[in-house]
């Protein structure tokens, strides 16, 4: 119905003083309700402020279910749900898009409860963006047996042993069944760190992947495909790559096969390559990316989403991220210290518990789990929002040197940081 609660927002941006604009852009768009639900773009993406000095930006991502403020940190939700965390406490931490994993989900509950269910954005009553990556990675990484064709890849169940294949076209009926806003097409993947011809032969696959991606895609006004940026550490496979994805009509597009063990100085030097390549009008999406040095640095590099496992993982072996790094709750340390975990931090862990309870049952009860997962997401949220309140007020050069200065208070920055930071025109004192 065109008036449902998921599409609330939409109607206003329709209906309110961006209407006259939206049509100017669209003139294919009738001025009726019911023609506008049915041409509405899956995606729309502006930019709101850049930066005069680096490549990052502000930007508004406007898709089905709710509007995302970029730079955005995505929190990961492998089977439908973040370990630790309620649907609505992610709300009130002012999580605005969170990941599900195709694998798993199309695995169990299965694509027929999920078309039950209409989707998983009821199933697991989330009513905010979702994106759901393609399944592939899993395959690959994590199962017994996985052998890569020109078909799909083919894998052994880790659940009874039988052979399967997921092919594009089966990627994609899977998540239009989930029904995720951005859904991920179904690439090559290969080790971050492998060279030669390879390489090519995953960068050239998939691209064929995913125009049978797009081809078999049945809800395009509802959910947009993202290809997926390939080429490995060789700039110029990933410049064709980005080449050739740019060729094909879609909304946003994702920056993969980095963040899986390659050094830091080859990581920074792919992700700026791919942001140069891919345009300034559309949404940019490292994967797999999540820590604190790495969302600010790859911000300053034109990267507008992110996404990893990071802070919830951390969370379950006792750890909570502060801007110097991370704090071990289990070490002995911390039994006597009835600080929060940091003062500044507003969320209910820190405003409620101190540092020695944490000690305490952190890897031990599951309330452990609970209370220092909202603590890491909200630090990332509230990361993520500095960056952003930086870039609207034109200060985010300092905003970076004094983080860096915070982590780094002996002034002994990795290369790393300090090439990429330059590359971009931010200089560390």
């Amino acid at each position: 119905m065109y008036l449902h609660s998921a599409y609330g927002l939409w109607n206003f941006m329709c209906f309110g003083l961006k209407y006259d604009k939206l049509c100017d852009k669209y003139p294919d768009y009738e001025k009726n309700n019911i023609q506008m639900s049915e041409k509405r773009p899956a995606l729309i993406f502006k930019v709101i402020t850049e930066c005069q000095t680096t490549k990052a930006r502000v930007g508004k991502m406007t898709v089905p279910h709710h509007t995302v403020d970029t730079p955005v940190f995505m929190p990961v939700g492998t089977k439908g749900t973040l370990k630790g965390i309620l649907p609505e406490q992610l709300k009130q931490l002012n999580c605005q898009i969170i990941l599900g994993n195709t694998y798993h989900l199309g695995t169990k509950p299965g694509i027929d409860i999920l078309q039950k269910a209409g989707g998983l954005h009821k199933f697991m009553n989330w009513d905010r963006a979702l994106l759901t990556d393609s399944g592939g990675f899993q395959m690959v990484s994590l199962l017994k047996f996985a052998e890569i064709n020109e078909q799909g890849v083919k894998f052994i169940s880790p659940y009874d042993d039988s052979e399967c294949m997921l092919t594009p076209e089966y990627s994609i009926k899977i998540q239009n069944t989930i029904g995720a806003d951005i859904i991920m097409q179904l690439d090559d993947v290969i080790k971050t760190t492998t060279t030669g011809t390879r390489v090519e032969e995953a960068m050239h696959r998939t691209t064929r992947w995913l125009d049978r991606c797009l081809s078999t895609h049945q809800k395009p006004n509802e959910q947009s495909i993202f290809p997926i940026m390939q080429g490995g550490l060789n700039a110029e496979l990933r410049s064709e790559s980005g080449l050739q994805l740019t060729q094909r009509k879609v909304n946003g597009y994702a920056i993969g096969g980095l963040s899986g063990g390659e050094s830091k100085d080859d990581f920074w030097k792919m992700v700026n390559v791919s942001t140069n390549i891919l345009p300034k009008d559309k949404p940019r999406y490292l994967m797999g990316v999540g820590f604190a040095v790495d969302l600010i640095v790859c911000s300053a590099l034109g990267v507008d989403m992110f996404d990893c496992v990071f802070p919830t993982r951390t969370a379950r072996f006792g750890c909570a991220l502060v801007l110097t790094g991370q704090l071990n709750l289990k070490q002995g340390q911390y039994g006597n210290d009835t600080a929060p975990i940091d003062e500044f931090c507003n969320c209910s862990t820190c405003k409620t518990y101190s540092r020695a309870y944490l000690h305490q049952i952190v890897t031990m009860e599951t309330v452990g789990c609970h209370l220092l997962s909202v603590h890491n997401i909200a630090f990332q949220m509230r990361l993520m929002q500095n960056i952003r309140e930086s870039i609207k007020k034109g200060e985010f050069p300092q905003f970076v040197q004094q983080f860096m200065l915070k982590v780094y208070p002996t002034k002994e920055y990795p290369s790393w940081i300090v090439d990429a930071l330059q590359a971009v025109n931010i200089y560390l004192a």
